[in-house]
């Protein structure tokens, strides 16, 4: 099964319909190579589809998160980013307030952090995507 076609049947086993703006806007996500904003999948979508409105794309995002599908995070630029959850699998970032240098973390230690929380308070966070900004090691004899 294709990438879209498996997506096609999680929006319709949901409920949701697959418009070919939609469509788009998931090629956008599932093709890009890495964080992408609302603006600029709207760039992309408005090459093919000049009609397309932005509206849509934050309607579509919102749908796209609450199936899991799309993470949403704030890297530290202003605007907030979004990822295709399993082109990268569950990650996170460790962002150098210093030298803006980018590290991955893996998923593990937030899953540990949020079965903690589950277990002491009965509250499951959603731990998808998270920026974790500070100083690198490289950075910290001069901080």
């Amino acid at each position: 099964m294709s990438c879209e076609t498996e997506t096609v049947k999680v929006l319709r086993d949901t409920g949701h319909k697959a418009t070919p703006q939609r469509l788009m806007i998931l090629a956008a996500l599932r093709h890009a190579d890495g964080h992408l904003t609302a603006n600029d999948i709207y760039g992309q979508v408005q090459v093919a589809y000049p009609y397309v409105d932005i509206s849509t794309v934050y309607r579509t995002l919102g749908v796209l998160k609450e199936l899991r599908l799309v993470s949403e995070t704030d890297m530290g630029s202003g605007d907030t980013t979004y990822e295709w959850v399993q082109q990268h699998g569950r990650h996170h970032h460790l962002i150098c307030r210093t030298c803006d240098a980018v590290t991955s973390l893996d998923h593990q230690y937030l899953e540990n952090l949020g079965a903690g929380i589950l277990a002491e308070s009965g509250f499951r966070p959603d731990l998808d995507h998270f920026a974790i900004f500070g100083v690198c090691a490289e950075c910290q004899p001069r901080s």
